[in-house]
C-alpha cells in the first residue's frame, strides 16, 4: 500500500529533514522535502501539490489561488509549522474542505531570546563593532546605552510578548505593552498602554505581535512624530507591521536611532534595499524560531497532527 505523501515547504524544518524521516516513516508517511529556502511561488505550488496528500507550510502563499489551482489533486490535509498564520487562507481551506492548524505556542522563548539579544545589540553596538573589526580592520569604542532604567514599548502581549517582556524586565528596563487583548501575567510586572499613547517614553519599540489588518504598517509616517527621538526599534513579527519607507525617513532624520528587522517587507531583503544604507542596524533572515530543539520539537508536533488529520475514520 502507497504511504501518503507529505510535502514539506518550511526552511527550518528542511534543514534538519533528515532527522524526521523515521518519524514520517512511524506515522505511515512518506515526507518529502521541497527544493528551498525560503518560500515555494504560488506557480510552482500549482504544479507541485496535486501530487501530495498533505502539505507541511512555511511562509509560502497558502492562497485560494493556490488551492483553486491544485483542485483535482490529492491533497486532503495540512499543517502550518509553527505560530504566524497570516499566509493561510483558513476560507479556502474549507471551502476545499481541507483541514488545517498551525502550532500555536510553541516558539514564545526561542523569538523572545532573539528579540533581546536584537535589542541588547542595538543597545551596546555589538553586532556594528564586530563588522568593523571583521570587514575593516577597526577598533571601534561605542559608548551604548544601558538598558537599566530603560523605557521599552512592546506591542503585542501574547506568547511570545510575555516571553519577550520577562527577559526585559530581567534587564531592569521598564515594559509598556501594547495589545487590545491584554491580560496580566503572573510574575510579569509590566504596564499596559492603548496604542499609540506613551510612545514618547519608549526608549526602545520591540514588535511581537501577529499580522492583522490592524497591525499592518502600524508603524507608519504618522507615527514618527510620537515617537522620542533617537528611538530603537525592533522587528520580530512580521515585515509589514512596518512601513519601511516610514523606517527610512526615521532612520534618515534621527528619529530613529537604528533598528534589528529579522522580518521585512519582502524577503530576502534584496541588495539594493536601501535599509543597507545604515551601518548601526542589525538585519536576520526571518529565523527568530529557528533553533534546532524548537524546530525538533514543532516539526513532531507537525507530522503528528498530519498523521492525524489522513488517519482512516
Amino acid at each position: 500500500m502507497t504511504k501518503p505523501r507529505v510535502l514539506v515547504t518550511c526552511p527550518p524544518m528542511l534543514g534538519l529533514f533528515d532527522e524526521f524521516r523515521e518519524d514520517f516513516e512511524a506515522a505511515g508517511l512518506e515526507g518529502v522535502p521541497a527544493k528551498t529556502t525560503q518560500i515555494l511561488s504560488e506557480d510552482e505550488l500549482i504544479q507541485q501539490l496535486p501530487e501530495y496528500d498533505a502539505w507541511i507550510i512555511g511562509d509560502d502563499p497558502a492562497s485560494r489561488r493556490v488551492l483553486d489551482g491544485a483542485k483535482g489533486g490529492k491533497l486532503r490535509a495540512a499543517v502550518k509549522w509553527g505560530v504566524g498564520v497570516d499566509n493561510v487562507d483558513f476560507a479556502a481551506f474549507q471551502d476545499h474542505d481541507i483541514p488545517v492548524e498551525n502550532t500555536p505556542g510553541v516558539f514564545g522563548g526561542e523569538v523572545a531570546d532573539v528579540a533581546l539579544t536584537y535589542t541588547l545589540g542595538l543597545a551596546r553596538e555589538t553586532y556594528r563593532i564586530d563588522r568593523e573589526i571583521r570587514l575593516n580592520n577597526g577598533w571601534p569604542k561605542p559608548s551604548g546605552i544601558s538598558m537599566t532604567g530603560r523605557t521599552v514599548a512592546l506591542v503585542g502581549f501574547g506568547d511570545i510578548g510575555r516571553q519577550t517582556a520577562k527577559r526585559l524586565l530581567a534587564c531592569g528596563s521598564k515594559v509598556i505593552a501594547y495589545d487590545p487583548y491584554f491580560k496580566p501575567a503572573d510574575g510579569i510586572e509590566v504596564e499596559s498602554a492603548d496604542w499609540p499613547s506613551r510612545l514618547d517614553e519608549a526608549d526602545f519599540l520591540v514588535f511581537t505581535c501577529p499580522l492583522t489588518p490592524d497591525t499592518r504598517g502600524m508603524f507608519n509616517e504618522d507615527l514618527l512624530s510620537k515617537l522620542k527621538p533617537g528611538v530603537r526599534v525592533v522587528n520580530v513579527a512580521r515585515g509589514p507591521v512596518i512601513e519601511e519607507a516610514a523606517l527610512l525617513k526615521g532612520l534618515r532624520d534621527g528619529t530613529v536611532y537604528s533598528a534589528a528587522l529579522d522580518v521585512f517587507e519582502v524577503e530576502p531583503l534584496a541588495p539594493d534595499n536601501p535599509l543597507r544604507e545604515f551601518d548601526q542596524c542589525i538585519f536576520g533572515s526571518h529565523n527568530g524560531s529557528n533553533s534546532a530543539d524548537a524546530v525538533r520539537r514543532v516539526s513532531r508536533i507537525a507530522i503528528g497532527k498530519i498523521a492525524g488529520f489522513l488517519a482512516p475514520r
